[in-house]
């Protein structure tokens, strides 16, 4: 008789054979029955041991999708919404708990990575072959890693070069029938024990002109991206590590209408135009020393970025410079016992921006010193960790940023979390909202002094508060996981983007309620070997306060519903499928609505994706985006006359684009 056990805890085939055992009273042997014991790897799993909810996204997760980049990583991820900022530029933004993607912190391996001017575009930057894994945890985070985080973090690890898995090339080569072809080639060099290297290198090209919907302009911009990486990693004796490297980035992006060419004047009587020219340069470092008890050890981080973009919206131009500095030294030591863990540091922020739009220049410099300390108490049941930071903003003062988790396990599978937490941010409202360049609305900001503080505006101030839920079991021999949460965020004073009104969009501070609740459920189970299920559902509660008006913020779905199967066969098949149910969403008036309020649709988009595994070295993967072509028919409002008043490309609840069909395939060489 053969026993087969279907475990999810792990990727090992274990084979036990014919075994052999000697009676007390013979000499006879008796062959025991095969046991076959088969294991399945999660390719993502919620992180039981940690006080902070965290999701570990793995290299697998990101394969059942196509990720070209980091912005189009979260297709099997319920907790992260994707949509498009406007009809034009053809970029989009994740959305966590009903909050835009600049209010989550992005980090890569733990340094701030995707901020400032590059809040929105910066998604595009990291390439999805490029990627290992993620985590992603919601609401307040670890004062170690800042205080800006609002919704959430997501920090992005890359490929390692110094695995004993690790190959030594690795080729991805993509093309859709969109006019979309893209390339990444990554070299892992392991020259000795202690010091390795890879190169990362990547270029895309949108050479195709697309018009789906027939209204004279482009769904995409025309475009031409080059990343180029390298980083290296030292191990040296005693403890020391050091890992070290820069990345250079240069974009070319030109949309609009159908027949708008480079260079071209733009004002009435020719077509409008969208161009967007960007160079970006990073260099960063990690030093770290671990002493001779595993719990006591010193890092310091260091990171430089320099970015700059140059865009023109029709007659409009927009140009922004940023150079950043950045800095964190964390010490780690325990007392008593390593059940009590203290870690305590220092941290540097230098920001300087430089903005033009309009005819109008922004500039301001920011610098932002500060200290922190973060306590951990850690049992078998129950974990604590208590966090204050304290930092001086040298354009607003001083100001305090405590941090609270608990984890509370009153049985081996079954967690409770609980988290509440202040952060703060200084926004950008010209880079986090470039969506709204692509109209002919005026911006109107605020009514101080706009060369005082950032635009003449105070920083967002918000405090977040959840609650977890985390519930795994074991049916049928097969391991699931059942999950609830609920965030709240509660702002003191957020930077409103007014856009209820069809001639501006306004920028100013808060001066009511501004909040976001957020619910989701998600399960996940193994129905049977190879064949897994996900499900969510989840509820937004978004409102803000506009003129005076406390209303249900637009273009954010109250209610979605996720579903994804993933199944693998013996003869190394893979079929990932994806449905997702979008709600309405409250569209703010427009002058072709006569000044009224309308409600959009709701809508069902379907992902679909087949991969054939030759051997460990070569897969081979076909898929389609947007199976029933479902999109906006009217994304760009007054198309007709881009000129005129009433011109609008920003203000986009559904898809831009129809069915996309894909393929590509992965060569690794070892």
């Amino acid at each position: 008789m053969k026993q087969t056990f279907h475990l999810l805890a792990g990727s090992i085939l274990l084979c036990a054979g014919a075994a052999t055992a000697q009676t007390k009273d013979s000499t006879d042997t008796k062959k025991l029955d095969e046991v076959i014991i088969r294991t399945h790897q999660q390719s993502t799993k919620i992180n039981m041991l940690d006080p902070i909810r965290s999701d570990k996204i793995g290299s697998a997760e990101l394969l059942r999708a196509a990720c070209c980049n980091l912005s189009e990583s979260f297709e099997t991820t319920p907790s992260v919404d994707v949509a498009y900022t406007d009809a034009v530029t053809g970029y989009k933004q994740i959305q966590m708990l009903g909050l835009t993607g600049p209010y989550t912190l992005i980090t890569r391996e733990n340094i701030p990575d995707t901020r400032g001017l590059a809040a929105i575009t910066g998604l595009t930057y990291t390439p999805g072959t490029w990627i290992e894994g993620m985590q992603l945890s919601k609401g307040t985070g670890s004062v170690v890693n800042g205080y800006e985080s609002v919704a959430g973090q997501i920090n992005v690890e890359w490929r390692k070069p110094f695995e004993e898995k690790a190959e030594k090339w690795n080729l991805n080569l993509y093309q859709n029938t969109q006019g979309r072809t893209e390339a990444n080639l990554i070299r892992n060099v392991r020259i000795n024990k202690s010091l390795s290297t890879n190169v990362f290198l990547h270029a895309k090209s949108q050479w195709l002109k697309t018009d789906q919907n027939h209204d004279g302009f482009l769904d995409q911009p025309l475009d031409k991206q080059i990343i180029a990486a390298n980083r290296w990693f030292w191990f040296g004796p005693r403890g020391w590590e050091i890992q070290a490297g820069a990345k250079a980035i240069a974009v070319e992006n030109i949309g609009g209408q159908w027949d708008f060419e480079k260079g071209e004047p733009q004002a009435t009587g020719h077509p409008w135009g969208f161009q967007l020219n960007t160079h970006r340069y990073e260099g960063w470092a990690k030093i770290g020393h671990v002493f001779h008890h595993p719990a006591k050890s010193m890092g310091l981080q260091l990171s430089y970025i320099h970015h700059q973009q140059d865009a023109e919206y029709g007659a409009r131009r927009y140009e922004g410079l940023q150079n950043s500095v950045y800095a964190n030294l964390i010490f780690q030591s325990f007392f008593g016992t390593t059940n009590h863990v203290i870690k305590t540091g220092a941290s540097l922020l230098l920001d300087h921006y430089d903005e033009s739009f309009a005819g109008a220049r922004y500039s301001r410099s920011e610098n932002v010193p500060g200290v922190f300390a973060e306590y951990a108490w850690n049992t078998k049941k129950f974990n604590l960790v208590a966090g204050l930071r304290g930092d001086y903003n040298s354009l607003f003062g001083g100001f305090v940023t405590p941090r609270l988790h608990l984890r509370y396990a009153p049985l081996d599978r079954t967690v409770l979390r609980a988290s509440v937490g202040r952060a703060q941010r200084t926004a950008n409202i010209f880079a986090e909202n470039m969506g709204f360049m692509a109209s002919n609305r005026n911006f109107v900001i605020g009514s101080g002094d706009l060369q005082q503080k950032a635009y003449g505006l105070d920083p967002e101030v918000a405090w977040n508060f959840g609650l977890s839920l985390t519930q795994k079991f074991r049916l049928d021999y097969r391991d699931g996981a059942l999950s609830v949460d609920y965030y709240y965020t509660n702002f003191q004073n957020q930077i409103v983007v007014d856009f209820e009104r069809p001639e501006a969009v306004k920028f100013y501070n808060l001066s009511g309620r501004s909040y976001a609740s957020s619910l989701q459920f998600q399960a996940d189970y193994e129905l049977v070997h190879k064949l897994d299920l996900r499900l969510a559902y989840r509820w937004y509660h978004v409102s803000t306060t506009y003129d005076g008006v406390l209303k249900e913020r637009p273009l954010v779905a109250a209610h979605r519903a996720f579903a994804n199967i993933g199944y693998a066969t013996r003869n190394k098949w893979k079929l990932d499928y994806t449905v997702q149910w979008m709600g309405s969403k409250r569209i703010p008036a427009t002058y072709h609505s006569l000044g009224n309020e309308s409600t959009s649709p709701s809508f069902v988009v379907m992902n679909l994706q087949v991969t054939k595994s030759f051997d460990e070295r070569f897969d081979w993967y076909l898929g389609a985006e947007n199976l029933t072509n479902y999109m906006m028919h009217e994304p760009v409002i007054g198309a007709q006359h881009p000129y005129e008043t009433g011109f609008d490309a920003s203000l986009i609840w559904g898809p831009v684009m129809g069915r996309n069909v894909y393929t590509g395939i992965r060569w690794k060489l070892f």
